[in-house]
């Protein structure tokens, strides 16, 4: 078993004048339930296409289960499972007649009463074992996501590659969805794209973010969030003259922000050195005894901290 099911390296692509991937390196670990990010434009799709053998890349290698993609074409393609972000399904096919269709594209897969068992296994797995008779044409938006799912993982993927596999759904739907994803930890490798960054706080134990065509960071979610800046939240009360800009000059501190919440004022600061920041920021807090400080502690970082500080606000790509 391969370290890494995907290996991306300096994995470019030109489109008529335009650069959608940039030297991009890529490592997704095996069984690693991996959150794929980036704003509109910055090249995920583009990047998935390439590591299904869809689209050739201008430049660079990619490797997929350890086999070069371009090299071993179908062999190495029928060990990964595929979900697009608009999959299209024959209107006239049932769930379960479409699964068992799908089984045809893959060598290897069960014929017979074996395929018939592991086709019912997937839609009961799915959610769709209650309407396993009804046509395509009749299902939710999110049942047709969870139909593209079972399709995904009938050939007993080792990868699994999702394309914003929640956009669109209602709540529910994207609950059922997250479920999914997670029931599938430890039995296959998952890589999946999504704007949503709280449902990659929930089911993903690795990151992947790339902007403008080239990753930004990647890693474990828990290194991404102790990389990026942190905040320390102060509840100041009485006078603060002059403190803020004291503060503000310091070098390892990048922004600090005011806001009046009842009798207090909260500052959220954030810092580069947290060390620096543990040494002095409480000193200069209570330097000159004009305030009290009624509350100190570090905000709870999130994904979208790290994200917007990595990536920027209001980028289309």
């Amino acid at each position: 078993m391969t370290r890494f099911a995907i290996e991306a390296r300096g994995l470019s692509k030109q489109y008529r004048g335009v650069r959608a991937l940039d030297g991009l390196d890529l490592d997704v670990p095996t069984g690693a339930v991996c959150g794929f990010l980036g704003p509109n434009g910055a090249g995920k799709t583009t990047t998935m296409k390439i590591i299904m053998g869809l689209v050739r890349p201008t430049a660079g290698h990619v490797f997929v289960l350890g086999h070069e993609v371009q090299r071993a074409g179908p062999s190495a393609r029928a060990r990964i499972g595929y979900l697009p972000q608009d999959p299209v399904f024959p209107a006239h096919h049932t769930i379960r007649g479409l699964v068992s269709y799908s089984a045809r594209f893959y060598p290897g897969c069960p014929r017979g009463r074996a395929l018939r068992r592991r086709v019912d296994g997937l839609i009961e797995r799915v959610g769709l074992d209650d309407k396993a008779r009804r046509h395509v044409a009749a299902l939710s938006g999110g049942e047709r996501q969870r139909l593209g799912v079972a399709q995904a993982l009938i050939a007993d993927p080792d990868l699994v590659i999702l394309d914003e596999p929640s956009a669109g759904l209602d709540p529910a739907g994207r609950r059922a969805m997250l479920e999914l994803i997670a029931s599938l930890s430890g039995d296959t490798t998952v890589f999946y794209s999504t704007h949503i960054l709280d449902d990659v706080e929930r089911v993903s134990d690795s990151v992947v973010m790339i902007n403008r065509g080239a990753v930004v960071a990647q890693g474990p979610l828990t290194s991404i969030l102790e990389a990026t800046g942190q905040d320390y939240v102060v509840g100041l009360r009485g006078a603060n003259d002059g403190l803020r800009a004291t503060i503000e000059a310091q070098p390892w501190v990048e922004t600090v922000t005011v806001r009046a919440r009842g009798a207090l004022e909260e500052w959220r600061i954030r810092v580069s050195d947290r060390s620096a920041a543990d040494r002095q920021l409480v000193s200069m807090l209570t330097e000159n005894g004009r305030h009290a400080i009624a509350e100190y502690h570090l905000a709870d970082r999130r994904l979208e901290d790290a994200y917007l500080d990595l990536v920027g606000s209001g980028n289309d790509g």
